[in-house]
Formats: structure tokens, sequence, C-alpha cells
């Protein structure tokens, strides 16, 4: 049973991966282009030693984005907020790190502990909205996406909070202190994040939670029937709020890895487009972390390869529309498989309904 169980689980995404590889084949078709040799392009660079590490740093990033995502999808909210999210407690994180001088044991903890308030602070705004006006999270945090990026820019010109080099134009806070870096692992010529290590236990933290205490019941509870929830006794105001909180104190910690063991502040030139990459690691994951780490790593492993299609006169807009065709592939075979679960599930009632008929009619004739 169990054997049944984790196959129907990843048939679902293996078979959106499968789906986009053969949509693909055939767009590359179209243009002319080998679609064997381009996979194979894009496989043998990838694994390239020298572009792991950039892709295991970039899947931390994702992991994080993705399990932010997971646990608003546990409640049936949609945490398109993400990107505002992180930016801004980077932001805040990277401003508080680079005006504090303390010892490393404490410099860093403090800039973590930041990213992790300012991201659930400003997740709780569409939490409030959610539970009190009932206003939905998708749009709040839309709204909020664009505030945070209008505080931000205004908070990083020279003279506020943030510093223009000499020689660019690019904004940017001051640089955090080395007690405020963290180290990095030497790897196949890269330097890999230790934060890595941060994001594993979010996702142990995250599994513990959700299915081994009372508040991951409640959590699962709510989402499952939000009504039903309430008869039952459980707030399930309160448990959206909260569960907004949490996932915005994860988004937070988005980028913290990137900022303290490469960049060393917040810029302009940190990336956007996190959120709606969450939402899209957290289904192929199916909010599972483990499943979301996978989904994370193939995801980076994709973006990572996509420059040397340009090279070789292929269209790297290619690996856009596989995420894309994987995405819609995944959500239409999510639904098959829980058809085809629902129509066993009946048969198994269908069956046991008989053999009970049968039981009663034997021991009648008996009589």
């Amino acid at each position: 049973m169990k054997a049944k169980k984790i196959f129907w689980t990843l048939i679902a995404p293996v078979a959106a991966i499968v789906i986009s590889f053969i949509f693909v084949s055939i767009i590359l078709l179209f243009k002319h282009a080998n679609p064997f040799s381009t996979f194979q392009l894009i496989f043998s660079y990838g694994f390239q030693p020298g572009n792991i590490v950039a892709e295991l740093n970039q899947t931390i990033a994702y992991y994080l984005a993705g399990i932010a995502a997971a646990i608003g999808f546990k409640m049936l909210l949609f945490n398109i907020g993400i990107d505002g999210q992180y930016r801004l407690a980077i932001f805040f994180a990277a401003v508080v790190g680079g005006s504090t001088h303390l010892p490393s044991f404490l410099e860093i903890p403090l800039i973590v502990i930041t990213a992790m308030v300012v991201g659930a602070a400003w997740a709780s705004i569409a939490g409030y909205l959610k539970v009190k006006k009932n206003i939905s999270e998708v749009i709040s945090n839309i709204m909020l996406n664009a505030i945070a990026s209008g505080i931000i820019i205004y908070l990083l010109q020279p003279g506020r909070l943030g510093t223009k080099g000499p020689h660019s134009d690019n904004l940017a806070t001051p640089t955090i202190p080395k007690s405020g870096w963290m180290p990095t692992i030497s790897m196949f010529g890269g330097q890999l994040y230790t934060f890595g290590i941060v994001a594993i236990a979010v996702g142990v933290i995250y599994w513990i939670i959700l299915n081994k205490t009372v508040f991951g019941f409640n959590l699962r509870a709510t989402g499952l029937s939000f009504r039903a929830a309430r008869a039952s006794g459980v707030n399930a105001p309160r448990m959206v709020f909260i569960t907004m909180a949490i996932s915005g104190a994860i988004a937070g910690l988005t980028g913290v890895g990137e900022c303290l063991s490469e960049t060393h502040n917040y810029s302009l030139a940190f990336p956007e487009g996190y959120a709606l990459t969450g939402l899209a690691l957290a289904l192929l994951g199916r909010n599972n972390p483990i499943g979301v780490a996978f989904a994370a790593f193939f995801w980076a492993f994709l973006e990572r390869a996509a420059p040397i299609l340009d090279l070789n006169g292929i269209p790297n807009e290619i690996v856009l529309m596989m995420e894309g065709t994987i995405i819609l592939a995944t959500v239409a075979s999510y639904e098959v498989v829980k058809r085809i679960n629902k129509r066993q599930q009946q048969k198994l009632v269908g069956s046991a309904q008989i053999t009970n008929v049968e039981s009663k009619v034997t021991k009648e004739s008996a009589v």
C-alpha cells in the first residue's frame, strides 16, 4: 500500500516533465533543431562542476521560496507576495547588518532574525486583511509587492539608507562587516553557501510542525475545510493569520544566503520573481520538503543551462517554455491522478459493500 502511494505521488510530476520534454521537442523540430542534441547540450553544460555550485546556491533560494509557498498552499492561501516580503526583508536585514559591529555569533543571527521578522510582519498585513476585511490575499499581496518596491527605492537613495558607487548607478546598502559574513565551502572551483544548512533545517522543521504537532493538524484541517475547522473548535481566522506570517518569515530568508555569503549588501541588482517561482516549485513538489528540494534544483539547473543555448543558435526562451509547460502539465497530471484515486476508492467501497451483502445472505441462508 505504501509503495502504491509513493507511485501515485511521483507519477504526476514525472509525467509533467516528460510531457514538457515532448512539447519542447516538437517546438525544436519546427525550429529545425535536433531535440536530442539540444537536451544533451543542456545536461552536459548544466552538470559541469563549476555550474553545479551555482545551481546549488540558487537552489537554496528557490527552496526557501518554495517552502514559503507550500505552507500557504496547505491553508489554501496563495502567497504571491513572496517577492515583496523577501526583498523588503533582505533590505532591512542588510541595513541592520551594515550598521552594527557585533561578534559573528551575534551578528549573523541578528541579520537572519531581522529578515524573518520583517518578512513575517509584511506578510501579516495580507493575513490581517484576509481575516478582518475578507480581502483576497492575492490582490493584497500584489499591492504589497508594489508598495515594498516603492519603499526600498525611496530608502535606498543616497543620504537615506543607501549609497551609490563611484563608477556605478546601482544603489546599495552599506557593506556588512566581515563579522556578519557566512563562510562558504570551496567545491568544484566555486563557493557553496553554508546557508544551505539553514534551508535544510527549515525543511525539517516545516515537516515536523506539519505532521507531528497539533498546530500542523489544525493548519491542514483548516485548509481542507474552513467551516468544518471552525465548527470543531479551531480558531480558523487565527490560523490563517499565523500561517501567512510564517510563510512571510520563511520568504524573508530567501535571499539571506546570497547576501551573507556573496554580495554582503542589498542592491537593486537583487533578483526578482521568486513569488511565481516559489508557487511553481511548491506545486511541482506537492508541498513536500523533499519534493520541493528536487524541484528547486531542477529549476536552478534549467536556468543555469539556458545561456548555452543562445551560444549555439537556439533561443534560450526554450527553457521558459519548458518551465511553463511543466507547470501546466503538473496541474493536469495531479487532476488525472486525483480522479484515478477517487475511482479506485469508489471501487474498493463498492467491493466492500458487495462482500458485506454476500456475507449477510450466506448467514441468512444458513439460518
